[in-house]
């Protein structure tokens, strides 16, 4: 039996999942997978790694499909609730799935497709799947693929990344040890269920733990901070642009409800910033609302979580911590010479966490890897006081200007302790004189912002090389459904 199925059958009366104002425990998530996993066998004993499709609004029904899917020895490939239709008929043709699931709301969407490509399509609430006895279920070996979860593509078509059984059930039970997840735990999902952040990092580690995750289908600051209120979760995890809305939110209201706020915030365990880097302003502003000082961790969908601040001790900001218990990380050279401390070069990382194969792509896969298996993952760090500092993407945050490695991340930092500037994105752009321009996109608190004052004004912190030569002036940064600023679309503007 897989070791999340077993986990819960361990705590079946505790409240497993609140959605839609209802609360289920892990007894009724068993009998409700277990009856939808029969209904996707059908007269077959086994899926063996055929890829199911769903499309299933955050909640209950989405965690009994995908743990469905996985009790039946299927591959769960989740889509995105907001994707537009090529989107997803790219997904479901790459990954060559044979099942679509739609909950009624998405039915319209994925109906046409399905009929055309002829593969199996099953609405939620047309299965009936609660009325027949529940199969005998396979027996599922860890080395078997489980999930398929799709890059954000930023230079091509995105690649789908598989992980095995095993994959994921080391990246849940590295989380739940280093962040003390426990039966007592609740936390609230807000986070779309199509990435490792939602799926791994929220909802799973909170499902191995024996805790309770309570389900928000779409962003309001108003009813994050209402759920709060009611006084039950003491786990939250969310991407910077969250922090920065709730912090906009907690800044437009009355002192009596700001210190209610705030001291709702004081009781909680643990928060966690990821995804995106944190700015340090947004960590300093959210400090002072919660008094806590956000946990920021390093990982992408290939490795789950590699390295992560502590639980317990100091948390520095600008800073992603140490490797994660059983994640052997390295920084190399472009030769992939490792190099000392202090020197910046690109993460690369091995461990039971990191993924089997990019989905169709051999040849994807191999380069991938190193020749000893340590994955590459294209980001820059430097190790300072025995903690990893991200400088960038190697391609995107990785300026080369005039014979020099330039940080966009650390231009941003300074940029937005400007008290005129409220956001920015900063990339380089194609120059000859240059190789590369440092520019800056701005969302500006004041539209009277004079840019020669303030390229004088960031000559004052930083090297002339590394001011930004350009701006512009935005209303809002691009950015993908994580929140991340999509820095291929914000070069296009320049």
């Amino acid at each position: 039996m897989l070791q999340l199925i077993a986990n819960a059958t361990q705590k079946t009366e505790n409240p497993a999942i609140v959605s839609q104002g209802r609360s289920y425990s892990y007894q009724e998530l068993l009998d409700a997978s277990g009856q939808f996993s029969s209904l996707l066998l059908g007269q077959d004993a086994d899926l063996q790694e055929s890829r199911v499709a769903f499309m299933v609004a955050p909640g209950f029904d989405y965690v009994r499909v995908q743990w469905a899917i996985w009790r039946a020895g299927g591959v769960a490939v989740p889509l995105c609730v907001t994707y537009p239709l090529p989107s997803l008929q790219y997904v479901i043709e790459d990954t060559g799935a044979e099942v679509v699931v739609a909950g009624r709301e998405f039915a319209a969407t994925l109906s046409p497709l399905a009929e055309e490509k002829g593969l199996r399509f099953i609405i939620l609430d047309q299965t009936n799947d609660g009325d027949d006895a529940p199969k005998q279920l396979p027996e599922i070996a860890p080395s078997r693929r489980a999930m398929i979860l799709y890059t954000s593509g930023t230079t091509n078509l995105p690649k789908g990344v598989v992980t095995t059984h095993a994959n994921l059930e080391a990246q849940i039970s590295t989380l739940v040890e280093a962040w003390q997840w426990s039966t007592s735990d609740h936390t609230l999902c807000i986070l779309p269920l199509h990435h490792v952040h939602g799926i791994v990092n929220v909802v799973s580690c909170a499902l191995w733990a024996g805790a309770t995750v309570e389900f928000l289908p779409s962003f309001s600051a108003e009813a994050v901070f209402g759920i709060f209120q009611a006084g039950k979760v003491n786990v939250f995890m969310a991407v910077p642009t969250i922090y920065f809305k709730l912090i906009a939110y907690w800044e437009e209201l009355p002192p009596a409800e700001q210190k209610q706020v705030s001291d709702t915030l004081a009781k909680f365990r643990l928060m966690v910033s990821g995804s995106a880097a944190l700015p340090v302003s947004v960590m300093e502003k959210w400090r002072k609302i919660s008094g806590h000082t956000l946990l920021e961790r390093y990982g992408m969908t290939e490795i789950g979580m590699g390295i992560s601040n502590p639980y317990k001790g100091e948390r520095r900001a600008g800073y992603i911590g140490q490797p994660l218990p059983g994640v052997k990380v390295r920084l190399v050279d472009d030769l992939d010479n490792v190099l000392e401390a202090g020197q910046p070069g690109e993460i690369q990382v091995k461990g039971p966490g990191v993924f089997r194969e990019y989905w169709g792509k051999p040849e994807a896969t191999r380069e991938a890897f190193t020749g000893d298996g340590w994955f590459h993952t294209g980001d820059v760090a430097v190790v300072e006081q025995g903690c990893y500092r991200i400088l960038g993407r190697n391609s995107i945050d990785i300026i080369k200007s005039g014979g020099y490695k330039i940080s966009a991340l650390e231009i941003e930092e300074v940029l937005r302790t400007h008290p005129a500037i409220a956001d920015c994105g900063v990339v380089g752009i194609p120059n000859d004189e240059w190789g590369e321009l440092v520019v800056a996109a701005l969302i500006v608190n004041d539209p009277a912002l004079d840019v020669s004052e303030l390229t004088a004004w960031m000559r004052e912190k930083m090297p002339a090389y590394k001011t930004p030569r350009r701006y512009k002036i935005l209303a809002e940064l691009p950015r993908n459904v994580m929140g991340k600023v999509t820095k291929n679309d914000l070069k296009k503007l320049f």
